[in-house]
């Protein structure tokens, strides 16, 4: 290792012991197969996700974006490798309520309210109900769903829902918060409508973002950095940086070029 990599590696070892910063290092993941066979999901993915970035993980169907997402969040354990949060590995690391995970499906329970529903993710500690009730009240204000508190989920369209599950995402103040693909079931108009508002609550509240999509516009909009995974075994092909300025416009001519890259590279 030359003088040049050893400079590199020290800043990233330093950038990723800051509390919200996500290190893996040689994650490979592989399941059992009905023959018996190992089939290999994840090879010896590396990534450094500074604190407060937005990364999106591209790639094409089953090249292993959701499993990667689901190791960082802890429900998967990788076969081979390491997972660190703040510089301590996952194995040493106990703050896991500083991780939220927003899946694809709204997962809102049918029979509670919306605030009763964003509720529901405190109720597993000790924290007084009246507490409860005013951070579930506060994350729901912040996705512009105040006046819709006591409507149940089958009352509200897919966009607002989209809301609640983000709020119930946000209620514990979560220093990551883990996307997969949580827009995709919107139409044009409501996903662009909740690219704003993510972009929004992430100014305000600084958290460190990991999104899966299959939304190349989406990547676009609103990563800092783009991670493309090559098809299975899933592998990082390429990292691009989305270097101009917010709020982006994906029929711009500089946002066009980074749509046209990241597509050739799919």
């Amino acid at each position: 290792m030359n003088d040049a990599t050893m400079t590199a590696q020290a800043a990233a070892d330093d950038e990723c012991n800051v509390p919200g910063a996500i290190a893996l290092s040689a994650i490979s993941k592989w399941f059992d197969t009905p023959d018996g066979e190992p089939l290999t999901v994840l090879q010896n993915i590396d990534l450094a996700v500074p604190a407060h970035a937005i990364y999106a993980i591209l790639g094409a169907s089953g090249c292993g974006k959701s499993t990667l997402l689901n190791i960082i969040s802890g429900i998967l354990t990788p076969d081979r490798g390491t997972v660190c949060f703040g510089g301590v590995r996952a194995r040493d690391f106990t703050d896991w309520r500083s991780i939220s995970y927003m899946f694809q499906e709204d997962r809102l329970l049918p029979w509670r309210t919306a605030l009763a529903n964003v509720e529901f993710a405190l109720e597993a500690g000790d924290m007084p109900r009246a507490e409860r009730m005013t951070r579930a009240r506060t994350a729901l204000a912040l996705v512009k769903l105040s006046q819709f508190e006591e409507s149940f989920p089958h009352q509200l369209s897919g966009g607002m829902r989209s809301r609640v599950a983000l709020a119930r995402s946000l209620v514990t103040e979560p220093a990551i918060l883990l996307m997969d693909e949580p827009f995709s079931r919107l139409d044009a108009q409501t996903r662009a409508q909740m690219h704003t508002e993510l972009l929004q609550i992430h100014a305000l509240k600084h958290m460190t973002i990991i999104f899966v999509t299959h939304d190349v516009e989406e990547a676009v909009v609103l990563a800092d950095r783009v991670v493309v995974l090559a098809p299975r075994p899933g592998r990082v092909r390429e990292s691009v940086p989305i270097e101009c300025m917010r709020p982006r416009d994906p029929t711009d001519a500089q946002s066009i070029r980074y749509i046209q890259q990241l597509r050739a590279l799919i």
